[in-house]
């Protein structure tokens, strides 16, 4: 999917682009819709004996997009902390697109994508074993449709059964919503509105009762959220900072910091020296998410560590 390249924002340049849960690797906490997620298995319990609980870490919840045009998603489980517990607890597919048929949106895979999703016992299931979850990304392709611009309510909630429904079937954990690459009126789609994304978010909860909801803060959707009602925004697990190299909170009703990444690193560009500032700045400040981007195949633990070595007062290794 060539729109899915995305380019981290440093400087002036442009970006492209339930709960905070805390799988086992991570300090629980509740979700939005009252469900604690992955809190963690216990082992060995049997006559008398106390059961041996999965290692944690106390901290933010550290998010892990990768493309899978490049890169393998099974690659986030290999980093692991001092006391064996995961450096990253979300792992993102991106991404899966919003196509245009002529009369309504569809969801769209691309052959990578597809891929990653088919291949699940090697890609996916070896992440959730671990407790990390795994969501589906999901963005405009250029055709004009996007999670900005759903006419009505009713074609909210079709693309959003098409969602449910691929979560569903690949054992997704949840889906990430990122409004770039639409091209809003293109091949005679409207232009967005102020409903289409609370309909759309309130449709997938719905239909996905204790699954991630999460919202890359960006694009005509990032805007109506920003002035929407709580019940809204309440309705998301996170959100986060679009543009890489930066540190700015999304504003969004409903959502409090401890559900925000102020911070976003885009690995393979954000200096390490700028993605640990951004990190120590996410620890001071209380903000309970720490998002990066384009983690690649191969060992890059020196600068993982880097970041864990801050969030969590451990270093990373790879395995």
């Amino acid at each position: 999917m060539k729109k899915s390249t995305k380019f981290g924002i440093i400087a002036a340049i442009a970006a492209m682009v339930a709960a905070p849960l805390v799988p086992s690797a991570a300090s629980a906490a509740p979700s939005p819709t009252g469900l604690s997620h992955g809190v963690g298995a216990h082992h060995g319990v049997g006559h008398g004996a106390q059961p041996h609980a999965a290692p944690t870490k106390s901290g933010p919840t550290s998010i892990a997009y990768v493309e899978v045009n490049n890169d393998q998603l099974a690659n986030v489980g290999r980093y692991t902390l001092a006391n064996g517990a995961n450096a990253f607890d979300v792992a993102i597919i991106f991404a899966a697109n919003i196509n245009w048929d002529g009369t309504k949106a569809v969801l769209y895979n691309n052959e990578n994508v597809q891929r990653t999703l088919d291949d699940a016992a090697t890609q996916i299931r070896p992440l959730q074993a671990k407790g990390i979850k795994v969501s589906l990304s999901i963005l405009g392709n250029h055709q004009g449709a996007g999670i900005a611009n759903f006419p009505t309510q009713a074609a909210a909630s079709d693309f959003a059964a098409q969602v449910s429904a691929t979560v569903a079937k690949y054992g997704l954990d949840g889906v990430d919503l990122d409004d770039e690459y639409s091209d809003y009126g293109a091949n005679g789609t409207p232009q967005p509105n102020q409903q289409s994304i609370g309909w759309l978010i309130s449709a997938l909860r719905a239909d996905m009762p204790g699954k991630l909801i999460s919202f890359y803060d960006i694009g005509p959707a990032s805007s109506a959220l920003a002035s929407s009602s709580s019940t809204i925004g309440s309705q998301l697990d996170y959100a986060w900072n679009p543009y890489y190299g930066s540190y700015s909170a999304p504003s969004i009703p409903g959502l409090g910091k401890d559900r925000l990444s102020a911070a976003a690193v885009d690995i393979q560009n954000t200096s390490q020296s700028t993605a640990v500032s951004l990190a120590t700045r996410t620890k001071a400040d209380g903000y309970g998410v720490f998002m990066t981007y384009n983690l690649p195949d191969g060992d890059v633990s020196p600068y993982v560590s880097s970041l864990t070595q801050v969030l969590y007062g451990q270093a990373a290794s790879y395995h």
